[in-house]
Formats: C-alpha cells, structure tokens, sequence
C-alpha cells in the first residue's frame, strides 16, 4: 500500500503531530487498524489516532498548514532528559528582543533568505499566520504557524532570533534580512533536535464524510 505523509523533516527532527494516508481495505476497521500499526511499529513511532476520510484524501496535498516548535534549553548544563528534542544554549536570552523581531516574520512574505539552497527550486513566498515565543524557567519555545515551509526554514527563523536574544543583532535587524532575500545575510541553522512538527491542518478538521476512503 502507499503511504503519503504531511511532511518530511531532516533527520534529528521530531514529529507530535505527523500526518499519513493510505488506501486501507474496507474490512479494517480504522481503531483495528492504529493497534495492528502499534504492535509492529517501532517503539518510537506511535499511531495516535486513525479515522476514515473523504476518498481523495492526501495527507500532504490536502493540508491548509502546518504549526512548528523549537525548543531552546538556556540552562546552565544541558537537562539529559532533553538531549534529543532541545538546543542547549547556555546563555541569556532577552526573549523580549526575540518577540519583537518575531513580528517581521508575520504575514506573507518572500523568505528566500531563510531557506536552504536545496529547497530554492520551490517558489520561496509562504504565510506565517502566527509566532509565538513562550519562555518557562529555563526553557525558551518557539511557534511558528504557516500555509506551508521551506527547507531549513524554521530552524533558519531560530538560528536568527537566537542572534536578536542574545544581544548579537537589533531587534530590527530580521526585518531587514527577510527584505533582502539573502540567505548569507541571515543567523545560523538551529540543530535539527530542538524542531518538532506539532500539528497539521486540514479542511473541516477532517469531519467525518460517512464515505471509505483512506485511513490516517
């Protein structure tokens, strides 16, 4: 059977919110379906939820969009327990700057300047429709909400903030950079483990048809 997922990520990166279609037999009912799934999948991959949709469902072409979290860790040493899904920075952060530059980010725009070069062949305008930064003790988690991503994107819109935070650059300064289009211009890449895929959007939210189609 083929199986269509929302999204690809670069490897390192981390999924809450992953999305897949496939064209189950009917005789399966969709529950039945997520526990067969379950009992042979590896420990790390885990079917949530699994429903039946309208015939000609695609997990990716179908999607209106798709929410992304970074998560920075700032302590002094690195939690163990988020090795894998945090970059440690230890260092302050002036999340206030961040969320400032964050606003530039905004609406739709030409991000050319925040995407890698093997991503440049797709057409490089995208709506962000909402970035959020939330800061809890010693953790730092960014949330960005778009129609759709460029390759390295997020971790690219991170790597800047994280220069604004930590004093390098003025808040003003992302604007300028999303204005020039240059990638050169731009921070660094954020390490890919910090950057989870956190939900994916669709028409109606899925409500239920009634019809077969395939399973997720």
């Amino acid at each position: 059977m083929r199986v269509v997922g929302a999204s690809r990520t670069d490897a390192g990166v981390h999924a809450l919110g992953q999305v897949a279609s496939v064209d189950a037999p009917p005789r399966l009912p969709p529950p039945r379906l997520a526990r067969a799934l379950n009992a042979v999948l590896p420990a790390a991959i885990r079917v949530v939820d699994a429903r039946e949709v309208p015939a000609g469902f695609d997990a990716r072409r179908s999607a209106l969009g798709k929410r992304y979290g970074y998560l920075i860790d700032r302590g002094r040493a690195a939690d163990p327990f988020l090795r894998r899904y945090a970059w440690h920075r230890p260092q302050p952060l002036d999340v206030g700057a961040m969320t400032r530059a964050a606003v530039a980010v905004r609406g739709a725009h030409d991000f050319s300047a925040f995407c890698a070069a093997p991503g440049r062949d797709r057409t490089p305008r995208c709506e962000v429709r909402a970035v959020r930064i939330v800061a809890r003790k010693h953790r730092v988690a960014v949330f960005l909400s778009a129609d759709r991503f460029l390759h390295h994107m997020v971790r690219n819109v991170v790597g800047s903030l994280v220069e604004v935070g930590r004093g390098a650059r003025p808040a003003e300064w992302l604007g300028a950079v999303l204005a020039g289009r240059d990638r050169a211009r731009a921070g660094p890449t954020a390490p890919a483990p910090g950057l989870a895929l956190i939900r994916v959007r669709y028409p109606g939210e899925l409500g239920g048809s009634g019809r077969r189609g395939p399973c997720f």
